[in-house]
């Protein structure tokens, strides 16, 4: 893509569509647009190196943070409330993560988003094993009134999160799997898109996106659903591939819109998977080999990849 092409792509937009695909006469879609916001995206986070803090889960935090300056980013990791607040001041975006709590979370993490909420700060959640628990299930529902710009996670976890939400019926939810999903993507479709639409009726500038993992992942704005094929089933054989994902996403959102952040953080994982997945041993050195691609793919490579609409 040329630096003067005229899609305007970045934290500055103000209306979907401009990065959106575009109807053709006859029917089909032209996902150029997008796919020139997606590269734009990764260009970015290589050139700009943004600062994306995470309250994440303690067990995975050191992929967390390697994964984010592997994608070319910087990373900020703290549980501190005030400092968390304080930081957001200087960072594009960030990410909380509620798994493996501690009992100071169920005040801390509410507290955070209440700030986000005010100041108007982008925040990516990541649901891990929503549905479980009294304590995660409170705090989860609190984020109901500050709720983030992006939530990604499984399909359980999504399914999970729209009912604690209100936002679909009980009758339409799964039981809760720990942090494995018990529901396929497509299950999810229907939650991930009322779950968009509230975030983005909350958000300042009416943007917002969910992302769902699974092996055709899925990533919706309310309004269209896109599915993107690839990825590795080692993925699932490590601790934090989808908590680093989580990160990776704010560090996209600190410079794009939300659709374009979380389809160019997930388009990224698939191709880095791939790649690791081929050079790998066993999950050890797949580890090792998704650093190294996350850090070498090119904003072409990742924008080019396969993506359906519907």
């Amino acid at each position: 893509m040329s630096n003067d092409s005229h899609v305007h792509c970045g934290t500055s937009i103000h209306h979907p569509t401009e990065c959106a695909d575009e109807q053709h006469e006859g029917g089909s879609l032209d996902l150029a647009p997008l796919r020139e916001c997606i590269a734009q995206a990764v260009r970015d986070v290589k050139s700009k190196t943004p600062l994306a803090q995470s309250f994440t889960n303690f067990v995975t935090i050191n992929l967390v943070a390697n994964a984010q300056l592997a994608a070319g980013g910087t990373a900020a990791m703290s549980f501190l409330p005030d400092d968390v607040i304080d930081t957001a001041a200087i960072s594009g975006a960030d990410y909380i993560n509620v798994g493996t709590l501690l009992p100071f979370y169920k005040d801390a993490l509410p507290q955070i988003a209440r700030a986000f909420h005010k100041n108007g700060h982008r925040w990516v959640l990541d649901p891990v094993a929503a549905g479980i628990g009294k304590t995660r299930t409170e705090i989860l529902r609190a984020f109901r009134a500050a709720p983030p710009t992006i939530v990604r996670g499984n399909a359980s976890e999504i399914i999970a999160l729209a009912t604690m939400w209100g936002l679909i019926s009980p009758d339409e939810a799964s039981r809760p799997a720990g942090v494995e999903s018990v529901d396929d993507v497509d299950a999810a479709v229907g939650p991930a898109k009322k779950l968009a639409q509230f975030l983005a009726d909350a958000a300042p500038d009416h943007q917002a996106a969910v992302a769902v993992s699974g092996a055709v992942d899925l990533v919706t704005d309310g309004a269209q659903v896109y599915r993107l094929p690839g990825g590795s089933a080692l993925m699932a054989k490590i601790t934090g591939a989808g908590c680093s994902l989580g990160g990776v996403t704010a560090t996209y959102l600190a410079v794009a819109e939300p659709l374009t952040a979380a389809l160019a953080a997930s388009l990224l994982y698939n191709r880095a998977g791939e790649i690791a997945e081929a050079k790998a041993e066993g999950p050890g050195s797949f580890q090792v080999h998704l650093l190294d691609a996350l850090w070498n793919l090119t904003p072409e490579q990742v924008s080019s990849s396969p993506i359906t609409v519907g």
